[in-house]
């Protein structure tokens, strides 16, 4: 079945005719058996499915974007290419619903780093695609966000957003913002924060199953 993006897939141990689905969104430099590999410990219910940014770095290593860097090392996205992976992603999501037995009122986005940027960014841009979100160490970038951004369009997606305050890759104050940003759309945010650097720690997880079985 040809789909816009690569993708691994765990059917759910509990089929209905319908099941929700999680959609597992990995980072810079990585690819789609990384977060798959969660997938066991996961809710039974759900299918699950992980998905291959488009664009090769060297290695097994992908990325939804290209991040630049100047002479005195700041970095910069590549917002053409971070709002073309946000638009397949949520094409990609239409695909799956056609392709697998997805309850289409039941879409959770799950994103590492990069991948947690561009869940904000299709949630806010195609929000009547999202039911819930977990952004783990990402930030919101505005670049990404749909323009005609209206409260009534978003309040049913809930969000789960998580950081490590040591994390060296992204400062957490980047992070924080998007939390004061959720409420003030009036929007159901959790939001947690843990003593590690770029990554999920075992307390993380914990959190999220805690998020995905409410």
């Amino acid at each position: 079945m040809d789909l816009s993006l690569y993708h691994l897939v765990r059917e759910p141990k509990v089929k209905k005719d319908k099941n929700p689905l999680l959609l597992l969104i990995h980072g810079y430099g990585s690819n789609e058996e990384d977060l798959f590999g969660f997938a066991a410990q996961l809710p039974d219910e759900y299918f699950i499915i992980s998905v291959r940014a488009p664009y090769n770095l060297p290695g097994y290593c992908f990325a939804w974007y290209a991040i630049n860097f100047d002479a005195d090392m700041n970095k910069f996205t590549d917002d053409v290419q971070a709002q073309q992976s946000r638009d397949l992603i949520a094409k990609f999501i239409d695909e799956a619903i056609d392709a697998y037995p997805i309850d289409k009122e039941n879409v959770t986005l799950i994103g590492f780093s990069q991948g947690a940027i561009l869940s904000y960014g299709v949630s806010l841009t195609y929000p009547e695609k999202i039911s819930r979100v977990a952004a783990l160490s990402g930030y919101m970038h505005p670049a990404i966000i749909g323009e005609n951004l209206h409260t009534e369009s978003v309040k049913h997606i809930k969000y789960f957003i998580s950081h490590g305050v040591v994390d060296q890759v992204i400062p957490v104050e980047w992070t924080r913002k998007a939390p004061e940003f959720l409420k003030t759309l009036g929007l159901d945010t959790e939001y947690h924060e843990y003593p590690v650097g770029h990554g999920v720690a075992p307390q993380n997880f914990y959190d999220l199953l805690n998020f995905l079985n409410k």
